[in-house]
């Protein structure tokens, strides 16, 4: 954005695009922590009834750490 739209965003609304930026990527990681931990729950829930094996546990817990690893990487660099 240029100085002129950067002042008209201001004004028209009272703070930055950078703010905006910041609880925009607020709201992504704190939905992606909830899937996370719903995700994660589920599936020990699995495990605990035996209806996953332990292979499969730790196979959701890795795909949730690798996810929220590469969102990080990417959306914070």
């Amino acid at each position: 954005m240029n100085a002129a739209q950067v002042s008209a965003f201001q004004a028209n609304g009272g703070f930055t695009p950078s703010v905006v930026a910041t609880v925009v990527l607020s709201l992504v990681f704190a939905v992606l922590l909830l899937w996370g931990v719903w995700a994660m729950r589920t599936a020990y829930t699995g495990w605990a009834e035996q209806r996953l094996s332990q292979r499969q546990f730790l196979g959701v817990v890795v795909r949730f750490v690798a996810m929220y690893l590469v969102l990080t990487y990417f959306l914070l660099s």
